[in-house]
């Protein structure tokens, strides 16, 4: 009964639920252990990537754990951590004026939140373990041993992800539990009858499609990072993938809002779309807005879509970096 309720939103309460709420836990804590069984998934197929690339590649691994170690002990991840605890925190108690639909702008403004913490880690991430070896002269010392070039970008980059992938974990777990908790509040604010423990449950779990959709979309942002740093340093890292992250959004709308009307405009919005990645993908604010729950389908192509970006990505920062003078 707990796993055909976990996928299908709509199911009725769990047995876990019942036993829950039968000893008096308040109704948006009942659900809560699905939040417990998702984490421990993501830390287990983390776990299990980390040992297949360690069994297959165990140069790379041993570059991605390094990386992952550094970008986990920075102050920056914590700061990210807290920052972003203490405001999922408060959005549940904050005044929309939406009439009823508090949770919506709770979710959508929740995903962001994280989408973009992550992104600024991975950034922040990038060029501390890339760019600033490069510029040391660490990446050399690295290098001098029987590590290639390619086996350093490609463990860079995995590193890179492990500390973006545990800030969305613990992020996420906390976010999902105030998704349940803003189901209470907002029935007792608007004094409507008090929710079931599988509405609560059912509000988490049409959240976690558009979490792995910022997911998939900060795996982006992280390879192009990666690219960048190869060449460039932080500063100018940062206000690059600024403006590939704010035109991967806007190129769509320009391009329908150019459609029959400016044919340059057209020409240029289509010569962006194609040289960046489209970014309004991975964004489904209009699934958060309607409540509609998003298709596997659509997850998959999103995240072969990912898969391709990133694959291009990678590529530019080898080919970018197999002729980088270190010495």
């Amino acid at each position: 009964m707990g796993v055909a309720a976990i996928i299908d939103p709509s199911a009725e309460t769990s047995t876990t639920g019942d036993v829950l709420l039968a000893v008096g836990v308040p109704t948006w804590v009942a659900p809560l252990w699905v939040i417990v069984v998702i984490a421990a998934g993501a830390l287990a197929a983390l776990s299990v990537a980390y040992y297949t690339i360690r069994l297959i590649q165990p140069k790379i691994a041993a570059i991605a754990l390094t990386t992952c170690r550094e970008g986990t002990s920075q102050s920056l991840f914590y700061v990210l951590l807290l920052l972003g605890a203490m405001l999922l925190l408060a959005f549940p108690f904050l005044p929309y004026n939406t009439f009823g639909e508090d949770i919506k702008v709770v979710k959508d403004s929740g995903t962001k939140l994280i989408m973009v913490l992550g992104i600024l880690l991975a950034l922040w991430t990038a060029s501390v373990s890339l760019a600033d070896e490069i510029e040391g002269r660490t990446a050399l010392t690295l290098l001098s041993k029987p590590v290639g070039r390619r086996q350093f970008i490609i463990g860079k980059f995995l590193g890179v992800l492990g500390p973006v992938a545990f800030l969305f974990i613990i992020l996420s777990s906390l976010f999902l539990a105030t998704i349940s908790y803003k189901v209470v509040y907002d029935a007792r604010e608007t004094a409507s009858p008090d929710p079931t423990v599988a509405e609560c449950r059912g509000e988490m779990l049409l959240v976690l499609a558009p979490l792995t959709l910022a997911f998939l979309e900060t795996v982006v942002l992280a390879s192009i990072s990666i690219a960048i740093s190869t060449r460039l340093p932080m500063l100018a890292n940062l206000i690059i993938c600024s403006s590939i992250y704010a035109l991967g959004h806007l190129v769509p709308t320009l391009v329908n809002s150019a459609t029959g009307r400016f044919e340059i405009l057209l020409f240029v919005s289509q010569l962006i779309a194609t040289l960046l990645p489209v970014l309004e993908n991975f964004d489904v604010e209009t699934a958060i807005a309607t409540g509609h729950a998003v298709s596997l389908s659509y997850l998959g192509l999103a995240a072969v879509y990912c898969l391709l970006l990133s694959s291009v990505s990678l590529l530019l920062a080898l080919l970018l970096f197999e002729d980088r003078d270190l010495a």
